[in-house]
């Protein structure tokens, strides 16, 4: 009894230390993002101090706010801190341009939307922000500041497509966002779809409702709800415009406003009905004319039906859709303003956000899929911002290369291979990713056999083997060999490669299709796994008023096929209508599990299935309802092949749905979670959860992780802020492990493989600039990381790094402690102790210099703080890319430690002799301060020795050269051959040639000759001119004199 006591407090203290573990501790070893910022993601709302064109706020689908002080060339992410990352509207304060309102959750209800949290509001210019109210709206289109009483705000809150709710509509607050009030409602499945206000009259205001539901397969746009408003009292009346009033008959659907603010009695409505078409008012919304039907007004109402009007022309009318079209007739007619493809200055499609500056019509930002651009001549010329990086990755892959690449696909904006770091200076450019597929990205997969190759997906079930180096990419989308069966294929569709034969292949429609040869052919092995609901396969019908049938609602489909790592022929499945299924036998028999997951609602998505690489029994299985407007997260883990399944995460541990899962490789007590709201770790097999700091890693819906097997790095894709990395996670495995470990004043981990790589320049350019995005490198060295706790009084202890070869100690390394308790990295240069370069300068600094580069091998690290010492062993290799032999390894190290005794000698000699210099100078300035006139041939003697020592300073060093400018020495000193010796040993990849030989030979023959000058100075002359200083017997006492004052 006393036994199992015991073992259960030893469990209880491990869980207490475990929950104790804060997450700001992990600041030192944050995540980095690697981009892209070339290809960006969603903007989705901008604005700009009117007086300060300098300062520019934009908002992201998924990305949060980034602000910019210097006219777009820096940007910073400002909200990351809150409960989500999706922005739909922001307006600043122009009377004072510190006060920012925040509408959060995109206003274009696409499937791939994010939903938002409220209203937010930032009183000093972004650095900080509170929450004002609407939590429950979930989507803000629009947001208005009254000109002249900023304690007015009004809210166009489109509300969620998902479900019906009350909470949307517009809303108003008189008091600063202390109270709102629902102004303008119609009812629960419709919201506001746009809001503007007449800048002659704060009162008047103009709002379109508009009635639209999705669901996880259709869209419906149009309704009884929808509808165009007008008030003149400030939203304490509205009267509604109908058909009566000019507007088209029937059920409308969404409604895009824009008013001239040159002549607010100019007021244009792009208006979705059973026949599109844009529509003007002259007198102030009162009567409409329709004014164009043609497709240049807009194509997808849904998505995007947005006006603007130039601001000192009424005629000049912009409709945001698909592509920016212009009219200069008051839309009577539009043409394109500016190409996306077929030209080398194209701006990418798909335009979500416009602002033109309120007296300057020729400055507009226009907000995309693809990022930011800018213009300054009304449209004429454009500037890609490529350093705000928010793409937004489906899913996440990697090779193992070195340095490893990451792959994944973007909404809308295709399948991209980058470096997790790169053997270059300066950070990661946009120019290292490369597109390797068009389309919609989603799930991209390495061929095992050569990432050269690989699969990458896009809408509609298309997948195609893409080539990377040369683009020679083909489809291999398979097919039912019965021609009448029609295949199903998610927007998203599920994709596996066989663990055990990189020739074998899955793909999901309704079926598991199998290739044996790369994708070249297909077969069929299994039946429908999805529910096959009829009612839910009618996407040919979807979108309303407006058919929008793109494969975006293809539903009854399989999102999940998982091969087992540990049992050749097993298969997990998931499915968009919430089934699961296993098989065993390669697909010839196949068992459903929907039943076991009693916690899950019926016909859930299933995101994620992760099959155990421990227990092939064991899998993770991640899934969500958002869809069906239940936000609850649902992840299970079943240990029996999912016979039963135990729920491990719910709405207790995590805020926002469920979206991702990795189990860490080596032990099951560390997991990663993604949600909507960002990324959570448990060291305790998911018995607690806990997120991430927003300084470590910010609130933003994160999709995709994997644990590269190598590197051990955990590879983030997050669905707004492009990828990241969170360098080695072995620290947190081994806490995981032992969870006592942070109870310790200090200890190191077992680090990574350090490579000696060689480094490069930048590609492209060699400096970077503010507008080049450069995403932050891995640092060079071999990478330690250590956990010290600091304690409460500020800190003034130190650490010590020793680092052994064997027995012997090669480099001690010092550093001031923490002041903060947590995850701390030091690098080491993987070189020995050096020597002191040759200097006339006078050494007096106490670090350690760095030497001789060590040669592969096994090294002990010891890390000693106050009361604690703890040690680990990093392996040292060469670089991975270049053929080395160990005779080069060997004749690299032993010259390199041959050369570094030369220039420990030289410095030696050259200290002495400059100390021996100096001491001459001293005497002699002693001298004649006190005895000048009779010592007059002894001050010679000591100039004479002087110069005799400089010669030999010379010998070794070269003169020294106080000419003004850029000065040259052609003086071949011996510290220069030595220089130039220790170059080229260093350079060579095979081993030390004749060219070395005879450089260090040089070497050699010079320094002995110097050293033997300086020991000859020494024997014959130096005791002689200083046996002669010393007689002098130079007394530093004054003569005393007494002193009287006349009575």
């Amino acid at each position: 009894m006393n036994k199992i006591n015991l073992l259960l407090s030893i469990f209880l203290f491990q869980i207490t230390i475990a929950q104790t573990i804060e997450p700001k501790w992990m600041q030192g070893i944050a995540p980095r993002n690697i981009g892209p910022g070339g290809m960006s993601g969603r903007v989705t709302a901008i604005d700009v101090v009117n007086e300060n064109r300098d300062v520019l706020y934009i908002g992201t689908a998924s990305g949060g706010i980034w602000k910019s002080s210097s006219g777009g060339i820096s940007w910073a992410p400002l909200f990351e801190n809150q409960k989500t990352a999706s922005i739909g509207a922001i307006a600043i304060q122009q009377s004072n341009p510190d006060v920012i309102w925040v509408g959060t959750g995109e206003g274009n209800p696409r499937n791939s939307l994010n939903g938002g949290y409220g209203v937010y509001r930032s009183l000093d210019a972004g650095k900080t922000w509170n929450l004002m109210g609407l939590e429950k709206t979930r989507h803000i289109h629009r947001i208005i500041v009254h000109p002249s009483d900023p304690d007015v705000v009004y809210v166009a809150a489109i509300g969620s497509p998902w479900g019906e709710h009350p909470d949307r509509g517009i809303f108003k607050t008189s008091d600063g966002g202390q109270n709102w009030t629902k102004i303008l409602y119609s009812n629960s499945s419709s919201g506001a779809a746009d809001l503007i206000i007449d800048p002659s009259n704060p009162n008047k205001l103009i709002a379109s409702l508009w009635e639209h539901k999705r669901d996880p397969w259709f869209f419906k746009s149009g309704g009884k709800g929808s509808g165009l408003y007008i008030t003149i009292d400030g939203g304490k009346n509205w009267t509604k415009k109908t058909d009566i009033d000019g507007l088209p008959e029937g059920e409308l659907g969404r409604i895009g406003l824009a008013i001239s603010h040159n002549k607010p009695n100019i007021i244009y409505a792009l208006i979705e009905a059973k026949k599109n078409a844009l529509y003007k008012s002259i007198d102030g919304g009162d009567k409409w004319i329709k004014v164009n039907d043609k497709s240049g007004i807009g194509n997808r109402p849904f998505y995007y039906s947005d006006l603007f009007v130039d601001p000192q022309n009424e005629n000049r009318i912009y409709t945001v859709f698909t592509y920016v079209n212009v009219s200069e007739d008051g839309g009577k007619s539009f043409q394109e303003l500016m190409p996306a493809y077929n030209v080398n200055n194209g701006v990418h499609p798909d335009h979500h956000a416009w602002w033109i500056h309120p007296e300057d019509g020729s400055f507009m930002i226009d907000g995309n899929d693809g990022g930011l651009n800018i213009t300054y001549d009304g449209g004429n010329s454009w500037r890609f911002v490529g350093n705000i990086p928010v793409g937004q990755f489906y899913h996440i892959s990697v090779d193992n290369e070195y340095p490893y690449n990451v792959y994944g696909g973007m909404q809308d904006n295709g399948s991209w291979r980058g470096p997790a770091y790169v053997w270059k200076a300066q950070g990661i450019r946009n120019s290292y990713w490369q597109e390797i597929a068009f389309g919609d990205g989603f799930d991209v997969v390495p061929d095992n056999d050569d990432s050269r190759f690989g699969y990458a997906m896009s809408q509609q079930g298309n997948v195609s083997r893409y080539d990377w180096q040369t683009g020679n990419n083909y489809g291999v989308r398979p097919t039912h060999p019965n021609p009448d069966v029609m295949l199903r294929f998610n927007w998203n569709a599920a994709i596996g490669q066989d663990p055990f034969d990189n020739s074998v292949l899955y793909f999901g429609s309704q079926f598991v299709h199998k290739s044996t040869n790369k994708g070249l052919t297909w077969e069929v092995i299994s039946p429908d796994l999805t529910t096959n609901d009829p009612e839910k396969q009618k996407q040919g019908e979807s979108g309303g008023l407006t058919l929008d049938a793109t494969g975006a609602e293809n539903h009854c489909t399989l999102l999940v096929i998982e091969p087992s790592p540990l049992q050749k022929d097993m298969l997990w499945t998931g499915s968009d209508d919430g089934r699961v299924h296993i098989t065993q036998d390669g697909g010839n028999s196949w068992v459903e599990l929907t039943k076991n997951l009693k916690q899950l609602p019926e016909g859930s998505w299933i995101t994620q299935i992760k099959a155990s690489n421990k227990e092939s029994g064991t899998a993770l299985l991640v899934a969500n309802d958002y869809r069906r407007y239940n936000y609850t997260p649902y992840v299970f883990k079943t240990t029996n092949y999912g016979k039963s399944w135990k729920r491990i995460v719910d709405e207790s541990d995590v805020f926002g749905y469920a979206l991702s899962i990795v189990e860490d490789i080596e032990t099951d007590r560390l997991l990663f979670l993604g949600t909507d709201d960002g990324l959570y770790y448990s060291l305790d097999a998911a018995e607690n959860w806990t997120k991430f700091d927003s300084k470590v890693f910010p609130t933003v819906s994160t999709k995709d992780l994997v644990i590269h097997p190598r590197e051990h790095d955990l590879v983030i894709g997050t669905f707004g802020r492009a990828a990241w990395i969170l360098d080695d996670i072995r620290p947190l495995r081994a806490i995981a492990k032992n969870p006592e470990l942070v109870s310790k004043e200090s200890h190191i981990f077992e680090p990574p493989t350090g490579y000696l790589a060689s480094y490069q320049q930048p590609s492209g350019s060699r400096f970077g600039g503010d507008a080049l995005y450069n995403a932050e490198n891995r640092k060079y060295g071999s990478m330690l990381t250590y956990f010290y706790k600091a304690g409460e009084e500020k800190n003034k202890d130190s650490l010590t790094l020793k680092i052994f070869n064997g027995e012997r100690q090669i480099r001690t390394l010092k550093t001031k402690a923490p002041n903060q308790t947590g995850f701390h990295r030091w690098y080491w240069y993987m070189n020995e102790k050096g020597v002191n370069r040759p200097s006339r300068s006078d050494r007096k600094g106490t670090v350690e210099p760095g030497g001789v580069t060590v040669k592969p091998g096994i090294y002990k690290v010891v890390l000693e703080s106050k009361n604690e010492s703890s040690e680990t062993e990093v392996n040292v290799m060469i670089d991975p890319r270049l053929e080395v032999s160990e005779k080069a390894i060997e004749d690299r190290y032993n010259y390199s430690k041959k050369l570094e005794a030369f220039t420990n000698k030289i410095s030696a000699a050259v200290d002495q002799l400059i100390a021996s210099k100096n001491i001459l100078y001293i005497y002699k300035k002693k001298i004649e301060a006190k005895a000048k006139e009779p010592n007059k041939a002894l001050i010679d003697k000591i100039d004479e020795h002087s110069k005799k020592i400089e010669k030999i300073i010379i010998l070794f060093i070269g003169k020294e050269d106080k000419r003004q400018g850029i000065v040259r020495n052609f003086e071949n000193s011996i510290v220069n051959r030595v220089y130039s010796a220790i170059r080229y040993v260093r350079s060579r990849p095979n081993g030390i040639t004749s060219t070395e030989k005879k450089l260090i030979e040089h070497a050699h023959k010079n320094l002995k000759v110097a050293l033997e000058k300086t020991n000859a100075y020494y024997k014959e002359d130096w005791d002689i001119i200083r046996s002669q200083i010393e007689a002098l017997k130079l007394s530093e006492f004054k003569e005393i004199k007494f002193f009287k004052i006349n009575d």
